[in-house]
Formats: structure tokens, C-alpha cells, sequence
């Protein structure tokens, strides 16, 4: 099995799930958007959070535990990008957020179905479901977003004159597992620019898009 081939389940520093038909919602950040420093202080917040739950939670209660943890730390992590106080914020400027975009959608009803996505200064949101392919089975994630990451990294990288490392490598995704979770998370995402004080409504935002339903 190839590094991009389609996976159930994989992990690297974070943990990546893609069951059959699921819709993810899908954060990808600038490199060094979040000082090392303070992704390690998070990991070992997460890290002794979960031992703590599976030493004290009841059984039956953990699953719904540790993913009520999972979102708690996602958005700890997403109040660090709001605020963009460290590292570049190369998507602030309208041509490096117009390729962004433009990738997104290009892929849109080609690897996935697209239902929500947002550009900011140093990261993305998208809500997305991967599309089956020919065989039977789904595009997978890490396939999508690394073709994703590259294009965007060589034509970004061009207009700023410079080399080098553009994404960071690992992206967060997260399962959305009901309807209710789908319209929360739309919500969140169409409305991270008015929550960062960037505009009154979303719609004012150039870079956010809604599937119309």
C-alpha cells in the first residue's frame, strides 16, 4: 500500500480517520503559524487529559469523553491561529488567498464535495466529503491534500520570491458524525472571520464559500 493510498485509519502525530462517505472538516495552517513550544505544551495537555479519562471514566462513557476532549483541544489550538501573533501570515495578501481558493475549488465535485470553506491570514478550514473513486473505493485525504498543499506551495512561493516550506506537513480533520455537528461546523467556519473581527458579516468575506442547499 502506497503512502497516499486510501486508509480507514492512519496516524502520524495526529490521528487521521476517513471511514467510507464520511464528511471531514479540514484545518491546513501556514508552517510555523504555531511556535513548536506551544504545540508540544498543547500535546502534553491532550495527552495526560486522555490518561486521565481512562483512568477515571466509566467504559461505557470514554468514547463520547475523548472526542468531547478532541474538540475542546481543536479549539485551543484554532484560538492560536486566530489570533496570528507568531510566524507568516502570507494569506493575508488578496493573490496568495485567490490561489488558495481557486485550489479548492478546482477539486470541488472532482475528489470531494465541497459544503464549506474559509482562507485566513495563516490557515484554511474546508468541509468536505472525499467522492468514491472507480474501484469502489474513496479519494483518499492525505492524497487530496498533499497534490493540494504542492500546487498552492509553488505558485504562493513564486509570487512571494522565496523557497522552502510553505504548509505545515500534517493537517487536522476531524470526522463530522451527525447533522447537528454538520451545521455547527459550517457555522464555525463561515463565521471564523467575524469571530476574528475582520468583517460584520460572513458573506463580507472574499475567501469564504457556502454550498448553496
Amino acid at each position: 500500500m502506497g503512502q497516499y493510498d486510501y486508509k480507514p485509519e492512519y496516524k502520524r502525530h495526529l490521528p487521521h480517520i476517513q471511514p467510507p462517505d464520511a464528511t471531514l472538516f479540514v484545518t491546513i495552517r501556514l508552517a510555523g503559524s504555531i511556535p513548536g513550544a506551544v504545540l508540544e505544551r498543547l500535546k502534553m495537555e491532550a495527552e495526560e487529559r486522555e490518561k486521565h479519562l481512562k483512568q477515571t471514566a466509566v467504559p461505557a462513557e470514554l468514547p463520547r469523553l475523548l472526542y468531547e476532549e478532541q474538540k475542546r483541544q481543536f479549539g485551543r489550538f484554532d484560538a492560536i491561529l486566530d489570533k496570528a501573533e507568531t510566524g507568516p501570515l502570507w494569506l493575508s495578501q488578496p493573490e496568495i488567498a485567490r490561489i488558495v481558493v481557486e485550489a479548492i475549488h478546482y477539486r470541488d465535485e472532482k475528489v470531494y464535495d465541497l459544503d464549506a470553506s474559509t482562507v485566513m491570514s495563516n490557515h484554511a478550514h474546508l468541509v468536505l466529503r472525499p467522492l468514491e473513486t472507480e474501484n469502489g473505493r474513496y479519494h483518499p485525504l492525505q492524497k487530496i491534500m498533499h497534490s493540494f498543499k504542492r500546487h498552492t506551495a509553488r505558485q504562493a512561493n513564486k509570487i512571494l520570491g522565496r523557497e522552502g516550506v510553505f504548509w505545515q506537513r500534517e493537517s487536522y480533520d476531524h470526522v463530522v458524525r451527525s447533522r447537528q455537528e454538520w451545521e455547527r461546523i459550517v457555522a464555525y467556519v463561515i463565521n471564523n472571520p467575524v469571530k476574528a473581527g475582520l468583517v460584520e458579516f460572513w458573506e463580507d468575506w472574499p475567501w469564504t464559500y457556502l454550498k448553496e442547499l
